[in-house]
């Protein structure tokens, strides 16, 4: 299966990015992509997050629901986006054009991929171990890692989200990362500063 962008992680940088992505195809920003998201929310800090300090969320949202709701979200508001559930990515190959991406259960090519699986050691996808750094902005005692990139983009077609980009593991600028890194893609395909808004009529 080909995809035009896979998103591996659907925790909160993952979800917003493809969140963004399903507006701006509802909203034909832009058409003919095909766009998946690989959702293995387990290993997800959100699993034990309380949220109290996050705008727009209601103070004392457990995190495993805003999990749940945000799979709900994702297939009833953008049907477009293909949600791939219960498969753990193993490998990421590059290809002459794009990548590889091999789960426990299939393999799919795709021409972008986006990483937004947390930043915690190990790393546990193979074919990535050269863009692995300490994290930047996490204790050294936490052992945290981070995987090299210059403003998400590890190489080009291959992006990085959320505490894994380097950011601190705090709920809103994941949320903000995994968007940032839908608008950048939405930017390379129009070839020009895109972003997606909906407005009251």
């Amino acid at each position: 299966m080909k995809f035009d962008v896979l998103i591996i992680g659907g925790g909160a940088a993952g979800m917003s990015c493809a969140l963004i992505l399903g507006s701006a195809l509802q909203n034909n920003i832009v058409s003919n992509k095909k766009v998946g998201i690989l959702i293995h929310q387990k290993a997800s800090h959100l699993n034990s997050a309380l949220l109290n300090n996050v705008l727009g969320v209601v103070p004392g949202t457990p995190g495993q629901q805003i999990l749940k709701e945000g799979i709900l979200h994702l297939e009833e508001q953008y049907p477009e986006i293909e949600q791939l559930a219960k498969e753990k990515v193993k490998d990421i190959i590059q290809l002459n054009e794009g990548f590889r991406v091999v789960t426990n259960k299939n393999t799919y090519d795709a021409e972008n991929v986006v990483i937004a699986t947390g930043y915690t050691s190990p790393f546990r996808i193979t074919g990535l171990e050269d863009e692995i750094i300490q994290h930047q902005k996490a204790k050294a005692s936490k052992d945290r890692i981070q995987l090299k990139n210059e403003d998400h983009l590890v190489k080009p077609g291959l992006y990085v989200a959320g505490s894994l980009a380097g950011w601190r593991s705090q709920f809103s600028i994941a949320c903000g990362s995994g968007a940032s890194v839908a608008t950048d893609i939405l930017s390379l395909w129009k070839g020009e500063h895109t972003k997606v808004h909906d407005k009251l009529l």
